[in-house]
């Protein structure tokens, strides 16, 4: 039985950087306005006004997904530049501080900072979001259920947040520790259906706990406007083909659990505190650790479970046509995460403002 057509979005948060000083700078407005006349509603503000997001079309098939990517890339460099700024993919800065980045007025961060005080203010994080598209909702939360082993396999193959105000964190993902400050964060709970889910989502609307389920902030989410499930797990790649890479890795564990399903076979579920545990060593030592291999009850290198899940999904990666694009994880294995690269020239030259030019340099990497 073939696989439904499943399409693809995807989001990226970019900092945006002083070249003079390589700080983190509050001009988004300015690249805002000049942005949306060439993206309109694909560029948007965060609540920093040093960081930008944007968002992909619906993609029917990984090209196309790559050429979005690389077209918003490309246009907020180049507003970026136009300006006399640059941007930069990576989910930390190694050393601007939150304390001094100015809030964007808009009714929704006002909102936020209002709820969580202190700790809404100290997100000054990047993620990447993918978005797959699935119509049929039972079967989404089904996916959602199963997919939660795999979220810690995905962030440790895109760890680039090792840095926090001037300092090495000794972790390869400090975005993850920042982000699960806020409520309703890390990986979802077990849900045995659409209904279930609702009846969770309408009690918190009820009890005044949120407003819509646009605050409910999980690794994986029914995405709460759009007949989406949302990769929330990762840290931003630095360069694209690593974006696309982990996209087509989530492509292809969706296209694999609902190959499963057709054959009435599933994915084995697994407690909630042992996927946190793993979670915690990929954000500790990304793909240089190890994993619990639950089946086996031992920890294993996460490379050899990054390798077991190559196999898990080889028998849909041609049918979703991303074998070449799934296959980049053997490059980000040999070469490190960025993470990994942006600690190795810490280690060469001592100087965090190296860092920032290499990942400046790294952002736009394969944009041409």
């Amino acid at each position: 039985m073939a696989l439904p057509k499943l399409t693809i979005g995807i989001e990226e948060e970019y900092q945006v950087i002083d070249p003079a000083t390589c700080e983190l700078t509050s001009y988004i407005q300015e690249i805002l306005e000049q942005g949306q006349l060439v993206l309109k509603d694909q560029i948007k503000a965060e609540l920093l006004q040093s960081q930008v997001e944007v968002g992909s079309s619906i993609c029917h098939d990984m090209q196309e997904a790559r050429a979005e990517l690389v077209r918003l890339r490309q246009s907020v460099a180049d507003l970026a530049e136009s300006n006399g700024l640059q941007v930069l993919a990576a989910s930390t800065h190694p050393f601007s501080s939150w304390k001094t980045q100015e809030v964007t007025e808009m009714e929704r961060y006002s909102r936020h900072l209002e709820q969580m005080a202190e700790v809404a203010r100290r997100m000054l994080i990047f993620g990447m979001h993918v978005h797959i598209g699935i119509d049929d909702r039972e079967l989404m939360i089904d996916v959602m259920d199963q997919a939660r082993y795999f979220l810690p396999h995905l962030l440790a193959l895109s760890t680039s947040s090792p840095f926090w105000h001037g300092r090495d964190t000794g972790l390869k993902s400090y975005r993850s520790i920042v982000f699960e400050g806020l409520p309703r964060s890390g990986p979802p709970p077990s849900f045995q259906s659409w209904a279930e889910h609702q009846r969770f989502v309408n009690l918190l609307v009820k009890t005044g706990s949120i407003q819509d389920a646009t605050t409910i902030w999980w690794d994986i989410r029914p995405h709460p406007n759009f007949p989406t499930l949302e990769f929330r797990i990762c840290d931003i790649c630095t360069k694209v083909d690593e974006a696309i890479c982990l996209a087509s890795l989530m492509l292809a564990i969706v296209g694999k659990l609902i190959r499963l399903r057709q054959s009435n076979r599933s994915w084995r579920r697994y407690r909630h505190h042992l996927i946190e545990e793993n979670k915690w060593r990929a954000v500790r030592y990304g793909i240089q650790g190890k994993l619990i291999d639950f089946g086996r009850g031992e920890e294993v290198p996460v490379r050899e479970l990054i390798y077991e899940l190559l196999e898990i999904v080889d028998d849909v990666v041609d049918e979703l046509d991303i074998r070449r694009e799934v296959e980049y994880v053997h490059t980000i294995l040999e070469e490190g995460t960025s993470a990994d690269r942006q600690l190795a020239v810490y280690r060469e030259t001592g100087d965090l403002e190296a860092v920032v030019d290499h990942l400046v340099t790294e952002t736009k990497e394969g944009l041409d």
